[in-house]
C-alpha cells in the first residue's frame, strides 16, 4: 500500500500488513460458512478451532511448559492489576512489587486496595530511567508474590533478564514486550499481557498461569474476576472477544512464519539499534531518556534541546507520514514504539528523517 502510514503508535499499535489483508479477505465470509466469524457462536466448531489453535500457538511460540494454562480474558492489563491480588493475595500475606515506572505504579496502586504491599526495589529516585539490578531486589521469602513490569512503554525501559525467585511466585506484566524475544516461562507463576501492542488488536488479554495457582480465592471475588472460572471453561465461560482472538491467531501464525520468538528478537534488535545509534552519535542533539543498560527494544524514548524543537519534529514528521512519535503526556519528549509488526523499512525511514532533521536544526 503506497499510502500506508509509518505507524509508531504505542498501542493499539501496528499489525502485520499480511494479517490485515487476510482478515479483509475473510471478513465477510469465513471458511465457506456463509457468514463472518464475527457472527458465529463461540460454542460452534468453526470458532472453537480458531480459539484452540491460538492457545496452542502461544504454547509453542513461548515454549510454555506442562502445568500451565493459557487464558483469554477481557479488560486489558489494567483489570489484571486487580485480578492478581484478588485471586492470589491472601489475608496475612504481603504482595511485593518492583516500581519501574508508570505501569508498575498503577499495578501497585490497585493492589493496595486488596491487601498489604511492599516495594522490593524502585528506580523512582532516578526518574524511572533504569530497571533496578536483580541484586537490588529485597523481598521476604513468604510474600504472596513478586510482581514486575517487563517493559515500561512510557519511560522506554525493559528488563534484560529476570530474577530466579525460587519458591516465591513471580508475576510479569508483559503487555508491551511479550513475544519480542524468547523467555523462560518456567520462572513465572503468572504472565499477563494485553494483546494490542505485540499480539493483535485490542479486546483480548492473555493470561499464562501455573495450574497450582488456579485456586478458589480466599475472599469472595466476582465470578468473572476469578481465574478458576476461566480455566475450567477454557476461556469460554462467557462470550469471548472472538474477532480479536481470530486476529491474534493470525498474528501468531505470522510470528511463527518469521522465525518465532528468536526471529522477532533479531528483527527487533536490528530496528532498535538503528534508532539508538542515531541518538548516541548525535552529539547530544537527540538525548535518550532511558539509561543504556535498561533500554527497551519496544519503545525508544528520547528528547530534544527544547519543547519547541520537539513540536517542530512532530509537525514535520507527521507531514511525511509518521504517526505516534509524540511522547506520553506524563513525561513528554518523543517516543518511537517499534513492536514486532513495525516493518524494518518504517524504522529505516524514521532513521533517515532523524538524520535529516538534525542536519537542518543542529
Amino acid at each position: 500500500m503506497a499510502n500506508r502510514a509509518y505507524n509508531f503508535n504505542a498501542g493499539p499499535a501496528a499489525l502485520p500488513l499480511e494479517v490485515l489483508q487476510k482478515a479483509q479477505e475473510q471478513f465477510v465470509e469465513f471458511e465457506n460458512s456463509g457468514m463472518s466469524l464475527m457472527e458465529m457462536s463461540h460454542r460452534g466448531a468453526i470458532y472453537e478451532k480458531v480459539h484452540f489453535e491460538a492457545v496452542n500457538l502461544l504454547k509453542e511460540l513461548l515454549a510454555i511448559p506442562e502445568g500451565y494454562k493459557v487464558l483469554f480474558v477481557q479488560g486489558g492489563a489494567s483489570t489484571q492489576f486487580a485480578m492478581i491480588p484478588m485471586n492470589l493475595l491472601r489475608p496475612g500475606t504481603t504482595a511485593s512489587y518492583v516500581a519501574t515506572g508508570s505501569w508498575a505504579t498503577k499495578a501497585i496502586q490497585e493492589a493496595k486496595l486488596f491487601g498489604d504491599t511492599s516495594i522490593a526495589a524502585s528506580s523512582e529516585a532516578d526518574s524511572y530511567k533504569r530497571i533496578p539490578a536483580i541484586s537490588e531486589l529485597n523481598y521476604s521469602s513468604d510474600v504472596a508474590y513478586l510482581h514486575l513490569t517487563s517493559n515500561e512503554t512510557i519511560e522506554g525501559t525493559q528488563w534484560s533478564e529476570f530474577p530466579d525467585t525460587g519458591d516465591v511466585t513471580l508475576i510479569g506484566d508483559m503487555s508491551s514486550d511479550i513475544l519480542c524475544r524468547p523467555i523462560d516461562v518456567s520462572k513465572f507463576g503468572v504472565i499477563y499481557a494485553g494483546a494490542q501492542k505485540n499480539l493483535g488488536p485490542s479486546g483480548v488479554t492473555i493470561v499464562i498461569i501455573r495450574e497450582d495457582l488456579i485456586v478458589k480465592p480466599s475472599t469472595p471475588v466476582p465470578t468473572m474476576l476469578r481465574y478458576d472460572t476461566h480455566a475450567k471453561a477454557d476461556s469460554l465461560y462467557n462470550t469471548p472477544p472472538t474477532f480479536a482472538i481470530y486476529m491474534m491467531n493470525e498474528v501468531l501464525k505470522w510470528v511463527k512464519a518469521n522465525g518465532g520468538a528468536a526471529g522477532m528478537e533479531a528483527r527487533n534488535r536490528e530496528k532498535a539499534n538503528l534508532i539508538y545509534d542515531i541518538i548516541d552519535s548525535s552529539n547530544g542533539f537527540y538525548r535518550g531518556f532511558a539509561e543504556k543498560g535498561s533500554r527497551s527494544l519496544m519503545n525508544v524514548t528520547f528528547t530534544l534541546a527544547s519543547e519547541e524543537l520537539e513540536k517542530q519534529f512532530i509537525k514535520e514528521s507527521e507531514a511525511k507520514g509518521f504517526v505516534g512519535l509524540k511522547g506520553h503526556r506524563s513525561v513528554g519528549g518523543l517516543r518511537a514504539s517499534i513492536y514486532n509488526a513495525v516493518p524494518p523499512e518504517s524504522v529505516r525511514a524514521l532513521a533517515e528523517f532523524m538524520r535529516d532533521f538534525q542536519s537542518r536544526n543542529a
